[in-house]
């Protein structure tokens, strides 16, 4: 440190490293013995975080954070008032009373101009020293004060040459005596031009008591500090003095048009014995709301936000001495809470420049970054909702890259980044709820679907309430029909909000479902906000995985092979295998699985009727052995004897002549007839039926074949006497891809599937045709993806085990029965169940369906609209109205995954069995006459709940926004 030259420039900073400071004299020694070796440091921090989680995370922007168990907030009044704000609008708790109690020391600020008087209260250029002695210099700024009676203190103040004197004549003053200080402030500057001597001018700072009642508050809408002053009874008085001044010293006075100018903050975060009276407590420790006195563990205020009162002098010291009782208490609350926790203290000190503090560089350490903004709106739970988000891409703080995460064979973190921002979703909370974690993941893969790529986030949010949310979204890329839903999918994200409960709380679950989409102008937005020096890197890798996702189609990782002896198999119940002749001498078979009756069960108590269960075409739903919850497993748990039919679809007896309508005829009947042979006439059978067992089932029922009177109960997956298609099966059930595969297969209209069996030249043709074929999602398993040719997706990849993948593509199904295609697509173009012929020779028959009736749908549709279940439910509400009837729509699944899916024993089956549940215990009939009535005119008016709007065009019309949204990006990758 220099000695003082007297230049009078201390208020603007001094420029000869000469001011005597605390930091340079009070702090030195303190600074000399804490700093440490900064890679030390790091080491330290990541050894900890392996360890334990840190208490607080101290945000440098919306997206960096440091973590510290220890936070010692010295900002200043505003400063530290505002980090506690903001932070209490991220859900930290605090007292009522933050903000409240500021003071401005009773502060004024004057200025004396055009004094005759050598005042000597302007600063000096370094030419100037030669010219004046250091005995007439000015001196440090302030060195003369008066001290009047009425309480205030006023100090004279040095003008620094950095602070020109129309600064304080400004605009937002006024000048007494009035009418002359306009043109004074002109004579003067006159005077200055011409080189002649001016006028002499002095700052004047008032001090004393106000009242200590101003207030400090956040702006939401702007997120800006505001500030009510306090009120100052001593102003007039202080005026007056200040006028007596000016008089004697023949000059004029320009004053604040403002009540109060400060120099010395005080409060807003006042120290006091417990939460309702203040903020902090003598400690400087900051109040938690749990309690009137109990605190934040390691949160600490230190500074003048402290002290709830003006002090009428100067607070210099009586800052530096509240931060000193602040620290020793800290010291032992650290120390206290290291041995407690078991961590070594150190003391690693390393040679620094006297008084200097090094800043924390981090460019060495930290990556290049992208950073961007992105605004996306829509609907969650039926209500509006707008996210704006800030991404920052390669963020230091970001984990490690998934091994999933790959573009073109390699690992691209840049793809990969921290979120901040916040989310403004009023229907749940008026304020917004900001973001405290948020990570994204642009080129997201899953081993299950490795052709198809995913835009993946996760935020954590908190509401100024303290309630926490989680708010995950994907946008999900197929390259389905190459680039033609690009638009829609890159644009579109599924959402899910849900509520973080905590484990005492008695708070309602929130699970809500939506969708939010970047409008056009705001994607031309985020595209302009790119920012970074490797924007160009990240658009040209953002390019290369649509490219790879939408045109090369080139997978990411494969789908895992499973053999029998790693698949940890819990063993199968036994099961009997019978074999049925049929009415028209066709061999089919079934399996029976015997169920030793609930030991808890009472004796006398009715025994449980039997469930048949009918697959859809081909493929097994309810006998899975790799699976530990499967149907027929749930079944015998409850106690039913469980049988399942084996017709003639089926790969075990396949036939190369039948129809849909000889399943429903024949086979059917048989099973239910050896059911009968084995317990009685008199019994009622459950049935549970999908897809196109659905459509059997119906044939038999409304055909007359089997009657309702030995049906106890019926549940349908994805199937009904009604059979409506989406969009793409409906095209393809338009095309005529039946009839010409037909003709390919000739007289053998069985196909082998496994890539291993011997197959005819025709069966190749055809299995190479379905591989060509657009379908939602593809595969690396060469049987799956014929298989989805033929009939398009059956399930959603991510909502069935790799093992029960492997053992339905590799092991259960070697060969597919088609001859029944022709009718099946005769059923399909009609929309409900016809003849071989295509005539309506059921639906006319409503009093064949006197059950009860459950009609489940997947919520994500696949090959089966929702329509499906909606029409047949109507349906049986308005023809059999005396009988039970319900309909369920499951979120996130699709087809045969109701069945199969992992977790499907948690989602489906419930409703499955609850309905059989509801049937043992006689509780068939629905409503009386009365309700009745009026519910058949509820159907007539009513739509389905569970249908989304139009769609289609908007996805058509994205092809050509595709293209013309590609070339820019290109544009703007080689600019």
């Amino acid at each position: 440190m220099s000695s003082c030259l007297a230049c009078g420039n201390c208020l603007a900073g001094c420029p000869y490293n000469a001011k005597n400071s605390t930091d340079r004299n009070y702090l030195v020694s303190a600074i000399q013995s804490v700093v440490k070796n900064l890679d030390d440091t790091f080491k330290e921090e990541e050894r900890i975080g392996r360890k334990r989680r840190r208490q607080w995370r101290v945000f440098i922007n919306e997206v960096d954070y440091i973590t510290s168990d220890f936070v010692i907030l010295s900002a200043g009044v505003l400063g530290t008032a505002e980090i506690l704000l903001q932070s209490q609008m991220r859900g930290l708790k605090l007292s009522e009373k933050l903000g409240h109690g500021f003071s401005c020391n009773g502060n004024n600020v004057a200025y004396v101009a055009g004094s005759p008087a050598p005042l000597n209260s302007y600063g000096l250029d370094r030419k100037q020293f030669s010219e004046i002695p250091l005995q007439k210099r000015p001196g440090p700024a302030i060195s003369s004060s008066y001290t009047s009676s009425l309480g205030f203190t006023i100090q004279s103040g040095v003008l620094p040459m950095a602070y020109p004197s129309l600064l304080f004549k400004g605009i937002k003053t006024y000048g007494w005596p009035s009418g002359y200080w306009f043109l004074h402030g002109l004579l003067d500057k006159l005077k200055q031009m011409l080189g002649v001597k001016a006028s002499q001018g002095m700052i004047l700072n008032a001090m004393g008591c106000d009242e200590s009642n101003g207030t400090i508050t956040l702006e939401k809408d702007t997120n800006r500090i505001s500030f009510s002053p306090p009120h100052d009874p001593l102003l007039p008085r202080k005026i007056e003095a200040f006028q007596k001044l000016t008089k004697k010293l023949g000059g004029i006075l320009f004053m604040s048009r403002f009540r109060s100018t400060s120099v010395h903050l005080l409060g807003g975060c006042n120290a006091s014995s417990d939460s309702s009276h203040g903020v902090c407590n003598p400690n400087g420790q900051v109040f938690d709301t749990k309690s009137p006195t109990t605190v934040h563990p390691g949160l600490y205020v230190c500074d003048a936000s402290l002290i709830p009162c003006s002090v009428g002098i100067n607070p210099c010291l009586t800052i530096a001495t509240a931060a000193e009782h602040v620290s020793r208490h800290l010291v032992q609350d650290v120390l206290k809470y290291k041995s407690k926790e078991g961590i070594e203290v150190v003391d690693r000190t390393v040679d620094r420049k006297p008084g200097s503090i090094n800043a924390v560089m981090l460019d060495s350490r930290s990556k290049s970054t992208v950073m961007f903004t992105e605004t996306m709106r829509g609907y969650v739970g039926g209500m509006p909702c707008t996210a704006y988000l800030n991404l920052k891409m390669n963020s230091w703080t970001c984990k490690e890259v998934d091994q999933h995460s790959r573009v073109i064979g390699e690992f691209h973190p840049l793809l990969r980044g921290k979120v901040g921002g916040y989310v403004a979703f009023k229907a749940v909370e008026m304020d917004k709820l900001h973001i405290i974690d948020g990570e994204v993941d642009l080129c997201a893969v899953d081993n299950r679907t490795p052709y198809t790529q995913y835009m993946s986030y996760r935020l954590l949010l908190v509401a100024s309430s303290g309630s926490r949310y989680i708010l995950e979204g994907k946008k999900v890329m197929n390259p389905y029909l190459f680039a033609l839903y690009a638009w829609k999918e890159t644009t579109t994200m599924h959402v899910t909000f849900k509520k973080v409960i905590g484990d005492s709380s008695r708070e309602e679950m929130m699970n809500f479902k939506g969708q939010l989409r970047i409008p056009k102008r705001e994607l031309i937005k985020t595209m302009i906000s790119l920012e970074g020096n490797m924007r160009g890197r990240f658009m040209c890798l953002l390019l290369q995985s649509f490219l790879r996702t939408y045109i090369l189609q080139i997978p990411r990782g494969y789908q895992k092979d499973f053999s029998s002896s790693e698949s940890q198999q819990r063993p199968y119940p036994s099961s009997t295998f019978h074999e049925l002749k049929t009415e028209d001498g066709f061999i089919i078979s079934c399996r029976q699985w015997k169920c030793n009756q609930n030991p808890q069960r009472l004796e006398g108590e009715k025994k449980l009727s039997p469930v048949l269960l009918i697959n859809g075409h081909s493929t097994e739903s309810y006998w899975l052995p790799t699976e530990p919850n499967d149907l027929v497993r749930t079944l015998l748990e409850e106690g039913h004897e469980t049988w399942l039919l084996l017709p003639r679809l089926h790969p075990l007896n396949s036939s190369n002549f039948f129809t849909i309508e000889d399943i429903g005829r024949f086979d059917i009947p048989a099973v239910i007839n050896k059911i009968h042979e084995l317990h009685g006439p008199l019994v009622k059978v459950h049935v549970v039926a999908h897809c196109v067992g659905g459509l059997a089932f119906h044939i038999a029922l409304m055909g007359g074949h089997v009657s309702a009177s030995h049906i106890a109960s019926l549940s349908c997956t994805n199937s009904s006497m009604f059979f409506r298609l989406t969009a793409s099966s409906r095209v393809k059930m338009w095309l005529p891809l039946i009839p010409i595969s037909m003709l390919i297969l000739g007289k053998d209209k069985i196909l082998p599937l496994f890539k291993t069996s011997k197959c005819s030249s025709q069966h190749r043709l055809l299995k190479s045709i379905a591989r060509l074929i657009p379908r939602l999602e593809r595969c690396t398993c060469d049987e799956c993806e014929v298989f989805s040719g033929i009939f398009g997706n059956t399930f959603w990849h991510d909502k069935i085990s790799p093992s029960m993948h492997y053992w339905l593509n590799k092991q259960s199904l070697p060969r597919l029965p088609m001859a029944a295609f022709p009718h099946l697509r005769k059923i399909c173009n009609a929309g409900f169940i016809v003849d071989s012929n295509g005539k309506n020779l059921y639906l006319n028959h409503p009093e064949r369906m006197a059950l009860p009736t459950n009609y489940i749908s997947g919520g994500r549709t696949l090959l089966v609209s929702l329509h499906t279940s909606f029409l047949a439910n109507k349906y049986m509400k308005l023809h059999q109205p005396n009988f039970r009837h319900e309909r369920v729509v499951v979120e996130g699944f699709g087809h045969s995954d109701l069945l199969i899916g992992e977790e499907s024993y948690r989602k489906v089956f419930p409703h499955i069995l609850s309905h059989i549940r509801l049937a043992e215990q006689g509780r068939n009939s629905a409503m009386n006459s009365q309700g009745s009535k009026y519910n058949k005119k509820a159907l007539a008016w009513g739509d389905d709940p569970y249908e989304e709007g139009m769609r289609g065009f908007g996805s058509w019309f994205s092809a050509s926004v595709t293209i013309w949204l590609f070339l820019f990006l290109l544009v703007m990758y080689f600019y």
